[in-house]
């Protein structure tokens, strides 16, 4: 049985987002597909994740000179130990689906903030002689981005910077298997939002099949 953990950054719905939209499809379809595997939900408009803030740096500064846990101080000991949590949930998974808007270019904040929460040496990737090595090179992920306009080729693609980012950070952990479905071009061509809306739900609906 294979853990996924379903990412999504979004603060609206299904019945209001197209990125929610396919990612439910998604999801829908890989759980009938997989009825033995769990499904894990982060919503992460709803999700305690810490910032990377003073309060961060001081509690990891006080851990690696030696100082026990208990000697952080309370917001130390808060959130050093909920980024812990967050980051071994994310280890402890097969699978990854990611689900988001195109926000100016890239994606919500609230996504960043998870992104930084799982960007851990010693548990996501290792640094050696070398450079910096991913450790999940065992995992697979997906991304799926909606964006107004088409930004995953033609003119414009050089302006996208979510994906892209995602695809990097999943290159940095070792997770080589990384793949995208892209709902674009809606505010484009308005008269075609509905089928590029369904389009991209059937293309959910297989992808999710051999996921």
């Amino acid at each position: 049985m294979a853990t996924v953990l379903y990412i999504t950054a979004h603060p609206l719905d299904h019945q209001a987002s197209y990125s929610m939209a396919v990612g439910k499809q998604f999801i829908e379809s890989y759980r009938e597909a997989n009825p033995g595997d769990e499904v894990v939900t982060l919503d992460l408009y709803n999700l305690n994740i810490p910032h990377i803030d003073a309060d961060v740096f001081s509690g990891w500064g006080k851990l690696r000179s030696g100082s026990s846990f208990d000697q952080l101080s309370d917001a130390e000991k808060a959130k050093v130990a909920r980024l812990n949590e967050i980051v071994d949930q994310y280890v402890a998974a097969d699978k990854y689906v990611y689900v988001s808007p195109m926000w100016n270019f890239s994606f919500p904040p609230v996504l960043k903030a998870y992104i930084d929460a799982i960007c851990m040496a010693g548990k996501t990737f290792k640094y050696t002689e070398n450079g910096p090595v991913g450790l999940l090179s065992d995992k697979k992920a997906i991304h799926i981005q909606a964006s107004g306009g088409v930004y995953s080729e033609g003119p414009a693609a050089g302006f996208e910077s979510g994906h892209s980012f995602l695809k990097k950070i999943m290159q940095f952990h070792g997770v080589t298997n990384f793949e995208g479905i892209f709902v674009e071009g809606m505010n484009a061509f308005p008269d075609q939002a509905q089928s590029i809306k369904e389009k991209a739900l059937e293309k959910a609906k297989e992808t999710a099949k051999q996921f």
